[in-house]
């Protein structure tokens, strides 16, 4: 055995379930590319001060998660601990703003990096399918990236997840909500944690989770009595135009996520059967985010999902996800000439756009196609001297155990008719 492990809090993805992570990540960001949105990558780690300005100073994210270091160099890196702020610096970067196509609509999948205390649902690494609307204020694209996200966990057979949807105000009216929380906190009995986090953002009190604490919080000031106009009719047509798309969600007051930068509207996925971690996604708009990063004035509006807890939700449904076989043919040469030829048939299947496998190593027989059964292949292609001689191959249909002889040089367009 090997005496390394993975890091605690951390996993391995291998056969033959990565084939599920894949197929969920391809799910969540098929309606994006079908969308406008674009592909984009960026670096597994940024400079430190990206996530300070951007996550929020007074954030878990920063004061105690995030994987800070410092290079040889003195440059002091953290690896990500969530996607936004490092898509929109590389937009930044870019210039993408500037070439007159708004918004700019990215997406990405990667993972990410948090130190917290390992549990089912919650780890060290994690993976996210995320998108981002940058440079536009429109309600139409709040409301759309919501009903993206509503697509790809139908499409994935998901139905007993919830949305919850809120909004956090402005610059405008955001400041006299926050003097009334502060003043309604600073009366409650808080350890000192809690209360330094009062002074500096006191809306991340609503999100705590503890017992005493939510206990304290009842008749706190609602943020909902203190909207400006503006955001009152924003938020009235988000709900609209999410109704009308026959999407569901529910009005929670409380919600504020975990992260200083949004405005406006803020929405999460939950998924009851996942138990204390039962947010799957979330996101909102953050029209000043750019300006934190020293960037110009680009209102902007996204969400990430997470494809580790939407694996888990498919589980909690029972929900087994319908796979392409990795291999749909799988040939098993007898001798050396056979070999030569059937690893040439296997290249052509390949090209020919069939998942085609071989039997390696020299097996006798009985052991070739106890390995051709593992590997799912609906089809065996058997040769031998004799065979070769005539000029023809064996291909065994491996449910129903039939074998018929098909000459070589039809075998390919034989496959193909038989998988079609």
């Amino acid at each position: 055995m090997s005496t390394f492990q993975a890091p605690k809090g951390t996993y391995d993805l291998i056969p033959p379930v990565s084939a599920t992570y894949l197929a969920v990540r391809e799910a969540i960001s098929a309606p994006l590319r079908n969308s406008g949105y674009g592909y984009i990558e960026t670096p597994g780690f940024e400079n430190v001060e990206l996530f300070a300005r951007g996550v929020g100073e007074s954030t878990d994210i920063v004061t105690k998660e995030m994987y800070a270091f410092e290079t040889k160099g003195g440059t002091k890196l953290a690896l990500r601990p969530e996607g936004t702020a490092s898509v929109l610096r590389a937009a930044l970067e870019a210039n993408l703003h500037k070439a007159g196509n708004l918004p700019v609509k990215l997406w990405y999948s990667g993972s990410y990096y948090r130190y917290e205390r390992p549990q089912k649902g919650r780890y060290r690494h994690f993976s996210q399918v995320g998108a981002e609307a940058i440079g536009v204020e429109d309600p139409a694209l709040d409301a759309e990236l919501i009903i993206l996200a509503d697509q790809a966990y139908r499409s994935l057979g998901l139905r007993n997840f919830r949305i919850l949807l809120n909004s956090l105000g402005d610059k405008e009216c955001r400041p006299v909500y926050r003097d009334a929380l502060q003043g309604f906190l600073r009366g409650l009995d808080l350890d000192e944690d809690t209360r330094r986090r009062v002074d500096i953002n006191p809306l991340r009190v609503l999100d705590d989770k503890r017992d005493a604490v939510q206990r304290q919080l009842v008749g706190a000031p609602m943020l909902r009595d203190y909207l400006c106009d503006a955001c009152k009719t924003y938020h009235e047509e988000v709900r609209e135009l999410l109704g009308a798309a026959g999407v569901a969600f529910e009005d929670d007051e409380k919600l504020v996520r975990g992260l200083d930068y949004y405005t406006r509207t803020t929405f999460e996925f939950v998924h009851d059967g996942l138990g204390s971690q039962s947010a799957v996604g979330g996101g909102g708009r953050y029209d000043g985010l750019s300006e934190m990063i020293g960037g110009p004035a680009l209102p902007s509006v996204g969400w990430a999902l997470g494809v580790d807890r939407t694996v888990l939700a498919l589980e909690a449904e029972g929900i087994e996800l319908e796979l392409p076989a990795d291999t749909s043919v799988f040939a098993v040469p007898l001798g050396e000439e056979a070999r030569r030829v059937l690893f040439g048939v296997v290249t052509e299947l390949r090209k020919a756009g069939v998942a085609a496998d071989f039997s390696y190593g020299g097996r006798g027989l009985k052991g070739a196609m106890k390995n051709a059964n593992r590997s799912g292949a609906r089809y065996a292609i058997v040769a031998g001297e004799r065979d070769l001689a005539e000029g023809v191959v064996q291909l065994k249909d491996m449910e129903s155990g039939e074998q018929t002889p098909v000459a070589l040089g039809e075998l390919i367009a034989e496959v193909q008719q038989k998988l079609a």
